[in-house]
């Protein structure tokens, strides 16, 4: 509009009045005057020539060459930045100075000078036919026409169209990138979308500063704002927004955008001014918020964060916005509230966009997942196939897809969609395309291939090719093979008679059909007259190898009729040749036998027989012409009679043995003799029979019987020996027999054998470790603690191995850890097998801190490879959210097994258990580690029952050059008191004897099938009762040297077993200490065992051993009656002669006094002197407490 109103207006104005008025006013006062004078002689060649150059040639030079290059050239390189200052600038100035100051001065002063000096002679003549045609109709028709033609059309068609599209298209792109993330989400809550006013909730214990103000975004946008500068800096402020649904999302975020005024700009309050505001929410299930409710403090508000400003205003700074994100969660009512606080801030909160991300729906691996909104840390997603696809397995389950809480899709899906029959994957696997005409897909698994030879797919989507006419595909052959037809007929028979024996050769079809398995038939007939119909052979024709599936080219045929005319047909077949319904391809040949051949056998008879053999011999047939020369024989086993089971025999004379038969089986023989004319036909089919065992001839019989008989003797030899070995087993059993259940035997009355014995003696074998493992090697693997690395990350890249992503999938989610959940999943690394894995995840949100402390676990277990040690596979550290990446233990903590599988255990596998942590705890302490966890729980167990030491979370390392390595925790951290050895509580001192303390408990749990240590009582109760020498008492069923063995682990640190050495083999006694034991906590003196309790804690319903009772020992009645069951009672009168009466003062016995009383063997001793220390703990355990 600007452009066509002051083109038209000025150039129509200007040239119009300017020229019409001053042409008239100045031709008439000064051309009449000099007209004639001088303008004859210059006007014509100047202003023809001047103006014809000036005008035609500038006008049009310009103007065409400078617009168009000009606004072309400047329009296209300046036009986005300097569009509208140029345009409004250049063309006013340009167009208002050059043509206003142009036209006037150069017109004007042109004119007058011109016209002064040359114009009087020829201007009324020349200059009003001249300026009339020239400057009316080139001024009008150039300026005019050209202006507006070329302003008009081109500005219009290049300033408004190309102004017009670019900036949608602009406005369009960029609405596009801002929006074009990583993610999807929903919006739930934008000021800068709202038009009218907030009205949030404004609260302060003064004046409320808080004030909602418009302002102007980073694109000058209006929009609605809150600002803040408070005067008194001491008084609290708060903002609370409106109630916010959360739609579903358990996790929402809030992007922020406001600005903070520095307070070295400020003048008042600068020493309480800040520079920061909080941000609260409050949840509720409805619009429940009033200006009181609820009270307007951190509880029952919720903190998110105290956010500060990245960039701060300062006094005739730049403005800068700041942009904070923060997330909210988790949430598990309908709505919340946002609450901003500010105190001592000078701010202005721009706008405030609250939204949840959520997974876009995707299609991936031919199968199809909603738009998911992640509750969790990562939640599964159910997808189902694509069109025309389907899912494959025998049971098959629906796609599943993890989607992260940061909205994006974790791995790759877990699915077994595959394209149907016909179609194929395409789009990136996105969809199932139907396979188009001329190919075809027969499985679920591959791609559309073209139809093999012969055939063709004249539809889309075939699972099959049709065959072509004249081509079959056999039902064994696969959908993918080509089709094929039946051979062509076989080629070249060469015949070769001698008498009634035929022997046929062929060459091979010129077309075999297109198939490799290609066999011949022969098909004969007889005719016994010139013009009579020929018959088939039947069965008195043989032939070798066979009539049928001949896969040579040459057949043998016997048993012809002598002066006879027979036709054999050769045919060649394969497998499409039935499907055809035509006869298969063949060619024939006519052979006539000649005269003299011998006549049948006509009896054969058994000389003889055996297991195995058979001697057979038949009367010589009458031949008239020939003498026989030679006889054959065919047997076959009767029940299995077929050509090809049948065996030939040849002999010269009328008799024959067959041998290698089956023994009790019958045969079938014919035979048939040959002469100079040829063989004969065979003769009816005799049957005779093998003999069964025992039956032969009194060789038979004399073989079994030695055998017999050397059977008997080494029975006897056997028996023999056997009883030796027994008397010598328990003439050793009560040398030295383990004593082990002695007290046991005495208690229950009853007598243990050996075989509990044995067991008893593994089960005290638990902890124990052989010195050949190692103890005599020269270098030991010595731990490293991940800590003491300046950058933690080196540690992890040293001991751990990063995996890529691709290789994993998640499949479902197992647990929750102290990190993140924990998930099972499948591990696929090119090469080798995949494996199932447990996957521990790190939640997002978290700090450096928390990420090298979840690593650090990796960098840990990435040192120990052994058996009994749960095994790192890697980590992944490449992508979100972080994994650690272990073996997968199917049974999972062993606590929680034992108790779901209560008593479906023996002892023996409970202590193979109990054995394999040990041997993990024997490798950590050779390492120089401390676990200071080990429990139940932290016992991970696979199907195999094989259990592994897992969670090294509370780990340390052990000094090498210290002689009592520890690690002191820092004070406040959290220690498992029913697991912790006492000093480790008291002064938090760990040790590989605080271990020891800990497996101890560890075997209590296994023997007590996961019951938890100390049952209900509190950890103070447990403190205490420790102190005063009080123990766990042995489980049901528990072997007494297993119990025995966990006391041992429960004495003071000094004297607890080593796990590493043969000492913890000891079986121990414990060491009781009557008397008074004094308190640490009170003072308090504890007596020996009484009704009397603690009041320094409650009093649970459960018995605790009390190591300080005194001995009672009367487990059996008397010393005969001990001595008798452990199988001693040879030495009752020594005993009693001695003066040992009693039970109770077999505790005093030493190995003099047995030596004394005639006990002098070893074994004896030992067995005695370990049975008295089995009582004296029997006694001390029957002695009980209950708290």
């Amino acid at each position: 509009m600007f452009h066509i109103m002051f083109h038209i207006v000025f150039h129509f104005v200007f040239h119009i009045m300017f020229h019409i008025v001053f042409h008239i006013v100045f031709h008439i006062m000064f051309h009449i005057v000099f007209h004639f004078v001088f303008h004859i002689m210059f006007h014509i060649m100047f202003h023809i020539v001047f103006h014809f150059v000036f005008h035609i040639v500038f006008h049009f030079v310009f103007h065409i060459m400078f617009h168009i290059v000009f606004h072309i050239v400047f329009h296209i390189m300046f036009h986005f930045v300097f569009h509208i200052m140029f345009h409004i600038v250049f063309h006013i100035v340009f167009h208002f100075v050059f043509h206003f100051v142009f036209h006037i001065v150069f017109h004007f002063v042109f004119h007058i000078v011109f016209h002064i000096v040359f114009h009087i002679m020829f201007h009324i003549v020349f200059h009003i036919v001249f300026h009339i045609m020239f400057h009316i109709v080139f001024h009008f028709v150039f300026h005019i026409v050209f202006h507006f033609m070329f302003h008009i059309v081109f500005h219009f068609m290049f300033h408004i169209v190309f102004h017009i599209v670019f900036t949608l298209l602009s406005r369009r792109g960029v609405k596009r990138r801002a929006g074009n993330r990583k993610w999807t989400g929903k919006v739930l809550m934008n000021t800068k979308t709202e038009t009218s006013d907030l009205k949030w909730t404004i609260f302060s214990n003064a004046k409320p500063e808080w004030e909602e103000v418009s302002g102007l975004d980073e694109e000058n946008n209006s929009v609605r704002t809150y600002q803040i500068c408070q005067t008194d800096s001491s008084s609290s402020h708060w903002l609370r927004s409106g109630f916010i649904q959360r739609q579903g999302a358990s996790q929402v975020y809030v992007e922020l955008r406001f600005t903070v005024m520095e307070c070295s700009s400020r003048s008042t309050h600068h020493r309480s001014c800040k520079e920061t505001f909080n941000l609260y929410y409050y949840q509720a299930d409805s619009n429940e918020a009033t200006s009181t409710y609820p009270p307007w403090m951190e509880n029952p508000y919720t903190k998110v964060d105290t956010v500060a400003a990245d960039f701060l205003l300062r006094k005739g700074g730049e403005r800068k916005f700041n942009v904070k994100t923060l997330r909210l969660g988790p949430l598990s009512k309908r709505g919340f509230y946002l609450a901003f606080q500010a105190q001592g801030a000078c701010m202005a909160l721009l706008s405030v966009r609250v939204f949840f991300k959520k997974c876009p729906s995707l299609v991936s691996a031919l199968s199809s997942f909603p738009e998911t909104v992640p509750r969790t840390l990562v939640q599964e997603a159910q997808g189902v196939c694509v069109e025309h696809a389907a899912q494959q397995g025998p049971r098959p389950r629906p796609p599943k897809l993890f989607c992260g809480e940061d909205g994006q899709w974790v791995g790759q899906p877990t699915t077994s969609c595959a394209c149907l029959a016909g179609y194929e994957p395409s789009e990136g696997h996105a969809r199932c395309s139907a396979c188009p005409v001329g190919q075809f897909k027969s499985g679920t698994d591959g791609q559309c291939t073209g139809c093999p030879g012969f055939s063709h797919a004249t539809i889309r989507g075939s699972a099959v090719c049709a065959c072509r006419s004249g081509y079959l595909r056999a039902e064994s052959d696969a959908p993918d093979t080509p089709c094929t037809r039946p051979p062509s007929a076989p080629r070249s028979i060469v015949t070769q008679i001698n008498d009634t024996t035929l022997s046929l050769e062929w060459n091979e079809p010129l077309d075999n059909g297109g198939r490799m398995d290609l066999s011949y038939a022969v098909q004969c007939s007889v005719c016994q007259a010139a013009r009579g119909p020929c018959m088939s052979c039947g069965d008195s024709v043989s032939y070798r190898p066979a009539q049928q599936g001949l896969l040579g080219r040459r057949v043998e045929v016997w048993g012809l009729l002598p002066h006879t005319t027979y036709t054999f047909t050769i045919q060649a077949i394969n497998r499409v040749s039935q499907l055809s319904g035509k006869e298969p391809a063949s060619e024939s040949v006519n052979i006539t036998t000649s005269h003299d051949v011998p006549s049948l056998v006509s009896v054969i008879r058994k000389s003889d027989s055996t297991e195995s053999s058979l001697t057979l011999h038949w009367s010589v047939p009458v031949q008239p012409h020939y003498s026989i020369l030679q006889y054959e024989l065919r047997y076959c086993e009767k029940e299995r009679r077929t050509e090809d089971q049948c065996h030939y025999a040849e002999s010269n004379r009328n008799q024959v043995v067959l041998t290698d038969l089956r023994r009790a089986t019958q045969y079938e023989v014919q035979v048939r003799a040959r002469t100079m004319a040829g063989y004969g036909s065979f003769s009816p089919a005799a049957v005779f029979r093998t003999l069964p065992d025992g039956q032969d001839s009194a060789s038979q019989f004399l073989v079994p019987g030695v055998l017999i008989a050397v059977g008997m003797l080494l029975l006897a030899t056997f028996v023999f020996v056997a009883i030796f070995c027994i008397r010598l087993m328990r003439w050793e059993q009560e040398d030295g027999e383990d004593p082990a259940v002695t007290g046991s035997v005495c208690a229950s009355r009853t007598i243990m054998n050996q075989n509990q014995n044995q067991r008893d003696e593994s089960d005290r074998r638990v902890i124990e470790t052989s010195q050949r493992e190692g103890s005599e090697r020269s270098w030991v693997k010595v731990y490293i603690d991940p800590f003491t690395y300046e950058d933690p990350n080196e540690a992890v890249r040293e001991f751990a191995k990063e995996i890529d992503v691709s290789f994993v999938k998640i499949e479902e989610v197992i647990g929750a850890g102290e990190f993140g959940e924990v998930c099972r999943g499948r591990l696929k690394i090119p090469g080798k097998k995949e494996n199932y894995v447990a996957i521990k995840t790190l939640k997002g949100g978290y700090t450096d801190k928390q990420r090298r402390d979840f690593l650090s676990e990796a960098s840990i277990m990435g040192q120990f490879q052994h058996p009994n040690i749960i095994h790192l596979e890697g980590i992944i550290t490449a992508s979100c959210p972080v994994m650690i990446l272990t073996e997968f233990m199917e049974n999972g903590a062993l606590d929680s097994f034992l108790r779901v599988n209560d008593s479906q255990f023996t002892p023996i596998q409970l202590v193979g258990m109990l054995r394999g942590i040990a041997s993990g705890m024997k490798y950590l302490s050779e390492m120089s580690y401390v676990h200071r966890d080990l429990a139940a729980r932290n016992i991970l167990i696979n199907s195999n029952l094989v259990c592994k030491v897992s969670d090294f979370g509370l780990s340390r390392f052990l000094q090498e050059n210290s002689s009592d390595p520890t690690y002191t925790s820092s004070l406040g951290g959290k220690i498992p008191i029913r697991w912790t050895a006492p000093e480790a509580i008291a002064f938090r001192k760990f040790t590989s004897a605080s271990d020891v303390w800990s497996y101890g408990i560890v075997m209590w749990e296994v023997m007590s099938f996961g019951e938890r240590p100390y049952w209900d009582m509190s950890n103070q109760d447990v403190i205490n009762a420790i102190e005063q020498d009080y123990r766990l008492p042995p489980p049901p069923d528990c072997p007494t040297h297993l119990h025995q063995l966990m006391l041992d682990c429960w004495q003071k640190d000094r004297a607890r077993p080593v796990l590493a050495s043969r000492t913890s083999s000891r079986t121990g006694q414990t060491d009781p200490k009557p008397g008074v034991t004094e308190d640490r906590g009170t003072g308090r003196s504890g007596g020996p065992l009484t009704g009397s309790t603690s009041s320094t804690f409650s009093l649970p319903s459960y018995p605790l051993l009390d190591q300080r009772a005194p001995l009672a020992l009367s487990a059996c009645a008397s010393v005969g009656e001990w001595l008798r069951a452990i199988k001693m009672e040879r030495y009752e009168d020594s005993f009693l002669q001695a003066g040992f009466s009693s039970v109770e003062q077999l505790q005093q016995i030493s190995t003099q006094d047995l030596l004394h009383m005639g006990v002098t063997l070893a074994g004896h001793q030992r067995k005695i002197l370990s049975s008295i220390q089995t009582m004296t703990f029997r006694n001390k355990s029957a002695a009980v407490v209950s708290f």
